[in-house]
């Protein structure tokens, strides 16, 4: 944050001054406050308040089309990424806005060095007392009560003057409600991991991550006792049907050998991780027993956020790290590989009681793009107060620092394979997180996130059987229905079959063979809606494979399952794309085991695409970044799946056709023709 001083005088002629009795106009009103909450009493006059302005940004209605400016293969500025400092100066308010806002806070007594401007331009911040916010607002402020015991001030309404309305988004405090969930007990937040069940403490966000197998000490899942496999199990691409290993997954998508004589300059792949650690020494296993020309003690470069460590020892070591390394190295190496650990030990385990953060990715998002900590969008400023963790952390072993910002810089790929249920985060903190991740795409960046392991729902969690409304609506992931990053859904090589038959979508029946069912995540948003670059597919497949549900057309919560619908015809649809996700053969504790789930999916597809920046840099073209509209543009570059299907809520879910379908997207990896149609590109 700087501090802004004295006004230029071209500013200051520039803005308007506000007159004594200036006409007031109601900017934000709550029509309703939920019965959870309960009113008190009125601040108390001389009571500091720390107020914020979110002024309006320029050019956010234009953000979409400015990333397919740069994404769609046909557009004559194609791979023509922009640099961090274009996309500040693109998005941020205009300096008349600033100045007419400052302008206005000093006519009402705000002095100017108590007003600070954020770096991104996005807000003003300032200490007021309640009597003086009051009169600054022509409103009231109380404390509102949760029914969970939270509190905070917020008002019903408030003013501004007229004639600057269309400079301010919004001020906070003001009539949001918002209160962290609370649950009982520690470590018990919204966003489990995947692989949890109900009786253990997990982790904040939810892997999206199939049962796994190893014996290990938190989410241990288990195998019918004939299902274990051994590495005498593999013999090449003959057992593939059994194990999947580093040579399989060449096979099934036609990539050569890595060239590990030479890695290419610019070329990086970044893996996201949160309350699972890796170990070396069961890399060093994979390494040896599946990719032998990867060097022993070959590790991912760490990139701690907020108090985050890493490697552990072998007894300790998490198989989903494991997972993501031990696929990601044996396909890129020498590619340099960047571990993006994030959050101290006391939020990414939840080890503090009542102490909840339900939200996610915006520590991370805050450490690779510094302007994200202060961008303000959709009412909210910087990390949300209630659902994101809060540094220095002042507990036992917690991070002391402050929030990390702008420290690292964005991997050419990420893949992460976290998320959780679109339904428990608010709307305004995951169309916020959407604007960054469309941000980082101008910047030439691929993000790809893992599509879920539990169909067209979610994982039943206590007395929630992980549908909406009366069990039978589909309930859609986050963060992969955001439509600017690449949602990845799970294939598999069915019994009997080879690596040089088409794959079949995951689908895995209770015991058989882990404990739970397992299915790739697929569906339709309840918050964004259909992106133009996925319109045709998506219309395709409902002309020529109508899957046969009643369905609503609407956003937010007053239209879900309306006139008996299961799903929202028009919102945005995932996955984009498939890769392998079942029995992927791996070490966890020093134990050879197999695992499953898109977090297999999503690492792996995300190493393919840094196979193929390779060659694009070494052609002096630029990096990839957002891959969805080209693929769109030209599927026949990808395996389309035509067989199985993500059955929950108590349905089939969403069978693969050909074509793009809610269950396998567009396809599988196809590298020769993928290079091909990427180096024909610009």
């Amino acid at each position: 944050m700087r501090f802004s001083a004295l006004f230029t005088l071209g500013l200051a002629a520039v803005a308007t001054a506000v007159p004594s009795g200036a006409p007031h106009v109601v900017h934000e009103k709550r029509h309703k406050t939920s019965s959870l909450w309960t009113r008190g009493s009125r601040a108390q006059p001389a009571e500091r308040m720390s107020m914020r302005i979110g002024l309006k940004q320029r050019n956010l209605e234009r953000g979409h089309d400015l990333l397919m400016d740069v994404s769609n293969p046909k557009s004559r500025n194609y791979g023509k990424h922009w640099s961090p400092e274009k996309v500040i100066e693109t998005f941020s308010p205009s300096d008349a806005t600033v100045e007419a806002v400052k302008q206005w806070l000093i006519a009402a007594g705000i002095a100017p060095h108590r007003i600070t401007h954020s770096d991104n331009k996005a807000w003003l911040a300032f200490d007021a007392t309640a009597a003086e916010a009051e009169s600054l607002l022509k409103t009231e402020y109380h404390t509102y009560k949760h029914q969970n015991g939270y509190k905070t001030k917020a008002c019903e309404k408030y003013h501004v003057p007229k004639q600057i309305q269309e400079h301010i988004d919004f001020v906070r405090p003001g009539i949001g409600l918002s209160s962290p969930k609370r649950f009982d007990g520690p470590g018990k937040h919204t966003l489990r991991r995947r692989e949890t069940t109900p009786l253990e403490l997990p982790s904040k966000m939810k892997r999206s991550y199939g049962p796994t197998i190893a014996p290990k000490k938190r989410g241990a899942m288990n195998l019918i006792p004939d299902a274990r496999p051994t590495l005498g199990n593999i013999s090449g691409l003959k057992t593939c049907d059994i194990l999947i290993t580093p040579e399989c997954i060449r096979a099934l998508y036609g990539l050569p050998p890595p060239n590990s004589s030479v890695a290419v300059a610019g070329n990086s792949l970044g893996i996201f991780e949160e309350g699972d650690f890796y170990d070396q020494e069961d890399l060093n296993l994979i390494f040896a027993a599946l990719a032998p020309y990867v060097p022993q003690g070959t590790a991912p470069i760490a990139n701690f956020i907020d108090g985050a460590m890493a490697p552990v020892n072998v007894t300790e070591g998490g198989g989903e790290s494991i997972l993501d390394f031990g696929l990601a190295f044996p396909i890129v190496y020498p590619t340099p590989v960047y571990l993006y650990q994030t959050d101290d030990i006391n939020v990414a385990e939840g080890l503090v009681p009542n102490e909840t953060t339900d939200g996610g990715f915006n520590t991370f998002l805050d450490a690779i793009d510094g302007s994200y900590c202060t961008y303000c969008a959709f009412g909210e400023c910087g990390d949300d107060p209630v659902l994101d963790p809060t540094y220095p952390d002042p507990f036992p072993n917690g991070y002391k620092g402050q929030l990390q910002c702008g420290v690292y810089e964005p991997a050419a790929v990420i893949s992460v394979s976290y998320g959780g249920p679109e339904d428990e985060i608010p709307a305004y903190y995951q169309e916020r997180q959407c604007n960054e991740f469309l941000k980082l795409g101008l910047q030439g960046s691929s993000i790809f996130f893992s599509s879920g392991d539990n169909g067209v729902g979610q994982r039943p969690f206590n007395d929630n059987n992980g549908c909406l409304g009366n069990g039978s609506i589909f309930d859609p992931q986050w963060p992969v229905s955001c439509p600017y990053v690449t949602a990845v859904g799970a294939t598999k090589v069915y019994p009997g079959h080879t690596v040089f038959e088409p794959e079949s979508v995951a689908n895995d029946l209770p015991g058989a063979p882990y404990s739970t069912a397992y299915s790739s995540g697929g569906g339709f948003s309840n918050i964004f809606g259909q992106p133009d670059y996925q319109l045709t597919a998506v219309n395709t497949y409902f002309a020529e494979h109508d899957p046969g549900y009643a369905y609503y057309s609407g956003f937010g919560n007053t239209s879900i399952g309306v006139g008996g619908g299961r799903y929202n015809r028009i919102g945005r649809a995932y996955p984009d794309v498939s890769a392998n996700g079942d029995n992927i053969a791996l070490f966890v504790n020093g134990n050879f085991t197999f695992e499953g789930g898109t977090s297999a999916s999503s690492p792996i597809f995300a190493s393919v695409v840094t196979r193929l920046n390779a060659e694009r840099l070494l052609a002096n073209k630029t990096t990839i970044g957002f891959i969805n509209p080209a693929l769109y543009a030209n599927p026949t570059v990808l395996n389309d799946i035509t067989n199985g299907t993500n059955p929950n809520c108590d349905s089939n879910g969403f069978p693969a056709v050909t074509g793009w379908d809610p269950s396998s997207g567009l396809g599988t990896p196809n590298y020769p023709k993928m290079l091909a149609y990427f180096l024909s590109l610009p």
